[in-house]
């Protein structure tokens, strides 16, 4: 594709054009009665056009939300073009909602509606198209692999059995071998059962090969799935619309398709299909916002009776990991006594509990915060339980398989709280977990919902029982 500075001028100089133009569609007299007198949901709006110095600044103002709102697509990316459609779509939504929010608010200056409608609508038709275009064509119809890893033995072996066009392949210099590394980088070649191969580089250049190379398949071939290395180029393939593929024998740590039987099988960096995702991020966003304005009150007596109790802060934070290994904070209200160094493992000693914290646990209401990490996208509200990362190696050391969970995003309940699997369990638990993976839909997440919601009552009742 398109690389550099041309592609950034190219996909700029674009959208400033698009942009233009359809303010001035959008503004012309002809269109506006149109749409103002055959469209029935529009039919109601005024035709109002503009001109002179009031025409210049709607075209300045929506040039400029326009080419601010798409800064993310100018960085050149082999993605496919159903995500290039649907990503440039996503962009020119947020810039018709930008510009609808600056007239309604009168922060600057307002569109006419019948404009920024016919604006939107002309860009969601035109923009997606111009950066399919502006991709250069491929080379050659044929696969373009790159092998990339740190074990050179199992790289000589993959070598073999791959197909297509092996264009070159990565691996760090000190997997090299020790006898004249720096000829190998400067000559290529040169290492057995690769010498064939071009030498690329280090692993942290992989974006760029992937984008120089035009690269639509990455091998991998690690001696050890190393969080930072291994999982790093996976979200870099994915990033890049990069198929990524794995020997069998090496695909515990990967999430893959059950009925792949080839000796190279697909690793399933994204196991559901985008409408899954953009479905599963609604349902987030509406459980996880309406939780928060339902539960405003209690969320504000648990902060005062924590505050009463003085044992220490409101809140506790933990790192967990999630997403092709990366970590993130996760809160809770605080429901122990603090330690110093923190407390590490999936048991607690019995001095630090308080009976508020029996009450915040049992109601479950000690996990409130976690909507806020909904809301902004570092979970979802149905899907595996994130661990704790320093215990992480733990949970390997019992079930090998257990990285797979990181494909998807950690959830707040899921298919193994449901059937009250524990971190105590981890080999139980995992196969709880890849069986959501596997089955994931919305009416599942639903049903976990529901179920979820009817054992917090149980344990709730429960509570009054034994009083």
């Amino acid at each position: 594709m398109t690389s550099g500075w041309r592609y950034r001028t190219l996909s700029i100089t674009g959208v400033t054009v698009f942009s233009a133009l359809a303010v001035l569609v959008a503004n012309h007299a002809v269109s506006q009665q149109l749409i103002t007198t055959y469209i029935p949901l529009f039919n109601n709006l005024e035709v109002e056009v503009m001109q002179d110095r009031t025409l210049r600044r709607a075209l300045l103002l929506s040039i400029g939300v326009t080419v601010g709102a798409h800064i993310p697509l100018y960085k050149p990316r082999p993605r496919r073009i159903l995500d290039i459609v649907f990503l440039t779509q996503k962009r020119v939504l947020v810039t018709g909602l930008a510009l609808a929010t600056l007239g309604f608010f009168e922060w600057s200056y307002r569109l006419p509606r019948a404009t920024l409608v016919m604006f939107t609508t002309t860009l969601l038709l035109l923009l997606p198209g111009w950066f399919i275009t502006i991709r250069r064509p491929r080379r050659d119809l044929s696969e373009r692999t790159v092998l990339v890893g740190d074990d050179l033995a199992q790289m000589q072996s993959v070598r073999d059995i791959i197909d297509g066009n092996v264009v070159g392949y990565l691996c760090p210099t000190n997997s090299l071998p020790v006898e004249e590394p720096e000829k190998i980088i400067a000559d290529g070649g040169g290492v057995e059962g690769l010498n064939d191969l071009q030498y690329l580089g280090g692993l942290s250049r992989i974006e760029d090969v992937l984008v120089n190379q035009d690269v639509n398949t990455v091998v991998l071939a690690f001696e050890d799935t190393d969080r930072g290395e291994f999982f790093g180029i996976l979200d870099a393939c994915y990033e890049h619309g990069v198929t990524t593929k794995v020997h069998r024998d090496y695909a515990d740590t990967v999430l893959t398709a059950d009925a792949d039987v080839k000796e190279l099988v697909d690793v399933q960096v994204e196991p559901w299909d985008w409408q899954d995702y953009f479905l599963k991020r609604v349902f987030d966003l509406l459980f996880a916002g309406i939780a928060l304005l339902i539960l405003l009150p209690v969320i504000l007596s648990i902060v005062a009776a924590i505050k009463i109790e003085n044992e220490g802060p409101v809140l506790f934070s933990q790192q967990r990991t999630y997403l092709f290994g990366e970590t993130f904070t996760v809160y809770k209200f605080r429901t122990l006594k603090p330690k110093k160094g923190g407390e590490v493992g999936t048991t607690i000693d019995e001095d630090r509990h308080t009976p508020l914290g029996e009450f915040l646990r049992t109601t479950h209401l000690d996990e409130i915060p976690q909507l806020w990490s909904i809301l902004i996208g570092d979970m979802s509200v149905v899907g595996p339980r994130p661990a704790q990362t320093e215990i992480e190696n733990e949970f390997e050391t019992v079930e090998p398989k257990w990285r797979q969970r990181w494909f998807v995003k950690p959830g707040l309940t899921g298919l193994a709280q449901i059937n009250d699997m524990m971190s105590t369990e981890p080999a139980e638990k995992f196969r709880y977990d890849l069986q959501y993976i596997r089955n994931q839909s919305l009416w599942l997440d639903v049903k976990i919902v529901i179920r979820q919601v009817y054992k917090v009552f149980l344990d709730v009742g429960g509570l009054f029982n034994e009083d």
